[in-house]
C-alpha cells in the first residue's frame, strides 16, 4: 500500500536535514497536505515544499508535534524496522553492561521515537508513549520476542505523554506473565521493582551512575535520602557502608518495598523509613535538631511544562535549602532534576542561591547526567534531562 505525502512548508525541513525527528504542525503545509486528512498513527512520506522526500514518519493529527521520523531513508516503522533497530540498541547495552539491566530502547535516542523498554533479566516493561508506536504495538512485541524471547513483556502506557496523543491510559501484558516484583542489581546492590504500579517502569536506571558516586561520601555517615521511592539512593547507601540512612517518600507501598530492599542487602537495621509530604518532613526533622552528614535531593519532575518553569524552580531552591539546612557544619548535598525543562545552570544558581541564603560555601565535585543506556540524540536536546550535582556543603 502507497503511503500517503506529507508536505512541509518552505524551508521547514532544516531541522529536519540537521537530524532531527520531530515535526510541528505549523511546520506542515494544510493547504496541500491537510493533517485532518491522516488518521492517528498513520505513516506518511514527508516531503520539503517542493516535493522532494525527506523520510517516512508517523503522523497524529491531534498533537502538536504532529509527526515523527522514522529515519532518513524509506524504510516504513515494521516488524523488520523494529528487530534491526532493537538488535542495534542491544549491542550497545551488552558492550556496556555486564548484567541485563537497563534501558534498552530510549526513544529518539535509539530511531525509535515515542517507544521506552526497560530490561530486567527476563522480563521488560515497555511505554508506548505516542500514537505511531501505539498502532505498532504489535510488531514491537513481536520483535521483542524474536530478539530477546523474553518471559514476560508488559505493557506500561499509563504515562501522562499518552495523554498529550489523544491515547488512553493502561497497564496490558502483552506476553507471558510478568511477575508482581522483579529483581534486578544496580552497582552491585539488590532491588526489587514493583512492574505493574510502580512509578514508570518500576525502576529509574538513569540515576545509575550518580548513584554510585556514594560508594565515595557515605562510609560511616549519617544519610538522608528524600524523595527516596524505593531507595535507589538510600538503600545503596547503606550497602556502601553508611552507619545510618533515613528515607523520605509520600508513598507507604515505597517505602515497604524500602524496608523489603535493605533486609535483602542485609543493612535493614541501619533504615529509618518517614512516610509524608517531603517539604513538611524535612521542616520537622529541623525542628527537632537532626542533622545528616549526607543529603540526597532527587525529586519529582517540578516542572512537566514550558509555563511551569518559575513555580517549579521555586519549588527547587526550596527544597534545596530545606535540605541544606539539615547538614552539618560540613556536609554533601547530591542534588538532581529530571525536569527537561530546568537547564543546567539554573540548577547551579538554584544551589548558590540556596548556600548564600544560609551564609555556607558551596563547591561543586561532582556533575553527572543520565547513564549511557539513556543516549543524548546530538540534535534533540530534550534526551539529554538528568542534571545531577554532588556539592560539598560548609560554615567557612
Amino acid at each position: 500500500m502507497e503511503l500517503k505525502r506529507l508536505r512541509l512548508g518552505r524551508n521547514e525541513e532544516r531541522r529536519l536535514r540537521g537530524g532531527h525527528l520531530w515535526i510541528y504542525s505549523n511546520e506542515v503545509d494544510n493547504a496541500v497536505t491537510p493533517l485532518k486528512s491522516f488518521t492517528q498513527g498513520e505513516q506518511a512520506i514527508v516531503e520539503t515544499h517542493v516535493g522532494k522526500a525527506v523520510g517516512v514518519a508517523y503522523v497524529n493529527p491531534h498533537s502538536l508535534i504532529c509527526a515523527r521520523l522514522i529515519g532518513h531513508g524509506e524504510q516504513r516503522l515494521d516488524k523488520s524496522l523494529l528487530v534491526h533497530r532493537l538488535n542495534q540498541a542491544l549491542a550497545l547495552r551488552e558492550a556496556l553492561f555486564d548484567a541485563p539491566f537497563y534501558r534498552l530502547i530510549f526513544g529518539e535516542s535509539d530511531l525509535l521515537p515515542g517507544l521506552v523498554v526497560d530490561r530486567f533479566g527476563d522480563h521488560l516493561v515497555v511505554q508506548l508513549n505516542t500514537a505511531g508506536m501505539d498502532a505498532a504495538r504489535e510488531a514491537i512485541v513481536e520483535a521483542l520476542i524474536q530478539v530477546l524471547e523474553p518471559a514476560s513483556i508488559l505493557l506500561r502506557n499509563d504515562s501522562s505523554m499518552r495523554r498529550l496523543e489523544n491515547l488512553q491510559k493502561e497497564v496490558v501484558v502483552a506476553y507471558g506473565r510478568p511477575p508482581e516484583h522483579v529483581e534486578l542489581i544496580e552497582n552491585g546492590v539488590k532491588f526489587l521493582a514493583p512492574l505493574h504500579d510502580g512509578q514508570k517502569t518500576g525502576w529509574f536506571y538513569d540515576q545509575r551512575p550518580n548513584r554510585a558516586w556514594l560508594k565515595k561520601y557515605v562510609a560511616g555517615k549519617r544519610v538522608l535520602d528524600v524523595f527516596s521511592y524505593i531507595g535507589g539512593f538510600g538503600v545503596q547507601a547503606a550497602a556502601f557502608g553508611a552507619r545510618e540512612v533515613w528515607c523520605v517518600d509520600s508513598s507507604e507501598s515505597a517505602l515497604a518495598l524500602v524496608r523489603k530492599n535493605s533486609e535483602c542487602n542485609g543493612v535493614g537495621e541501619r533504615m529509618t523509613c518517614v512516610e509524608g509530604d517531603a517539604f513538611d518532613v524535612l521542616k520537622t526533622l529541623k525542628e527537632d535538631g537532626e542533622r545528616f552528614d549526607v543529603i540526597i535531593v532527587d525529586p519529582p519532575a517540578f516542572i512537566k511544562r514550558k509555563k511551569d518553569v518559575a513555580e517549579g524552580i521555586n519549588a527547587y531552591r526550596r527544597i534545596n535549602e530545606a535540605a541544606m539546612r539539615l547538614l552539618g557544619q560540613e556536609g554533601f548535598l547530591l542534588s538532581g532534576s529530571c525536569s527537561m525543562h530546568l537547564q543546567r545552570e539554573e540548577l547551579i544558581d538554584i544551589l548558590r542561591g540556596a548556600s548564600r541564603q544560609l551564609e555556607r560555601h558551596l563547591q561543586i565535585i561532582e556533575e553527572g547526567m543520565q547513564g549511557p543506556d539513556h543516549p543524548v540524540h546530538p540534535a534533540i536536546p530534550e534526551t539529554r534531562y538528568i542534571k545531577a550535582f554532588m556539592s560539598r556543603v560548609y560554615s567557612p
